[in-house]
């Protein structure tokens, strides 16, 4: 009982911080305006640094779910636009995870704290982020060979169609946001979900030395009683 409620802190508490690390990022305005700059955005698109902002607030606003097609009918052509449709799920989707990933690890937190089990809790902040690094430094050890082609594969599993296959040379989407843009968001992703990841494991550390501290404690008392 215990190692699966460990299991599920772990797994929960990963869900919650990958979705906020790709929120935080995605949402990210000045991300957005550094890679127009970078890439030459300004040139490809013809539109002024201005009006890509306006862009820009417009779809994190719509990842955000905080409109409709409204937001991007004067920017984007109807391909675009279904396809952000099918982009705004997937954010929907991690803001669920999000969330039911926070609302189980209070329950199993709770748990702990009633159950007094500082020392298991603090195991299971400890060592569950090793296993995340693993399949993190897998993941990116094969997509870094070839982003191209694992971007590709993600599309194909995560969308039902093929309107995210735009034409570079005359779909704004593509034009504002090209493959190195994702690159970097997907690098930056990750760097924020192994930051947060080791704040966890520090705090799990830390409730490991309390816990034993405190376990030593008994035992001395203990045994002073006995000697006595």
């Amino acid at each position: 009982m215990k190692k699966l409620l460990a299991l599920i802190l772990v797994i929960s508490i990963s869900l919650s911080l990958l979705a906020i690390s790709i929120e935080m990022n995605s949402y990210n305005k000045k991300y957005y305006t550094q890679s127009f700059e970078r890439y030459g955005v300004v040139e490809v698109t013809g539109k002024s640094m201005d009006d890509l902002e306006v862009i820009t607030e417009d779809i994190i606003l719509y990842l955000k779910g905080r409109g409709g097609d409204e937001l991007l009918n004067t920017h984007f052509n109807e391909r675009e636009v279904l396809h952000m449709r099918d982009v705004q799920d997937l954010f929907n989707l991690a803001r669920t995870l999000k969330y039911t990933g926070l609302f189980l690890a209070i329950l199993i937190v709770g748990y702990y704290i009633y159950k007094k089990e500082g020392l298991g809790f603090g195991r299971a902040l400890f060592l569950g982020p090793f296993v995340i690094y693993g399949i993190f430094l897998f993941l990116a050890l094969i997509i870094s060979r070839d982003f191209n082609k694992y971007f590709t594969y993600f599309h194909l599993i995560f969308f039902t169609n093929d309107l995210w296959i735009l034409d570079p040379s005359k779909d704004l989407m593509i034009q504002m946001l090209p493959e190195p843009f994702f690159m970097g968001i997907a690098l930056r992703i990750m760097l924020s979900f192994l930051i947060f990841m080791s704040i966890i494991q520090l705090a799990g550390f830390i409730l490991i030395r309390k816990g034993m501290k405190s376990d030593e404690k008994l035992s001395s008392q203990v045994e002073g009683d006995i000697n006595n």
